[in-house]
């Protein structure tokens, strides 16, 4: 059974408090990656409808900072399905009052279904239905080549 890509977008919001804070008063790094890497947990379990694991995630470059109180938004979907592993896009956004987003970061997150005992298990293709999906997996492909020379020469 194949999915959309609308069928596990997701969006979570979150308020910076005091214990997401670093000593230069921004939002600690680790804090964001951790919302990053539940947010692709979360996109990937709706797609597959099974347990997850994260496999890697790929550049996380902070582009803006986030302070106090400030609303931090995440959007995940799916990018890229192979066999048993899903490439998850998430992006995260600061979020004003009047709804403004500006752009914080951008990772891509590769989760591996797994069955009961820790297996790979199959996980349903992806129906591609606008031409920026069709753009997203064919970055996808050029992002996943690039993984695999990276392993190969072990870094």
């Amino acid at each position: 059974m194949e999915k959309r890509v609308s069928d596990s977008l997701t969006e979570q919001v979150y308020i910076i408090r005091p214990q997401h804070i670093n000593p230069s008063d921004r939002l600690f790094g680790g804090q964001l990656m951790l919302w990053i890497d539940e947010m692709a947990g979360v996109v990937s379990r709706r797609h597959s409808n099974s347990i997850v694991t994260t496999a890697s995630i790929d550049n996380l470059n902070f582009l803006a900072a986030a302070y106090q109180d400030d609303m931090i938004v995440l959007v995940g979907k799916v990018t890229h399905v192979g066999k048993t592993s899903m490439e998850i896009r998430v992006d995260s956004y600061i979020e004003d009052y009047s709804g403004n987003r500006t752009t914080m970061n951008r990772a891509y997150v590769v989760m591996v279904a797994v069955d009961e005992d820790g297996r790979p298990t199959s996980v349903p293709g992806l129906i591609l239905e606008t031409d920026e999906e069709r753009e997203e997996w064919e970055a996808a492909e050029r992002r996943n080549a690039i993984r695999k020379e990276r392993r190969e020469q072990g870094y």
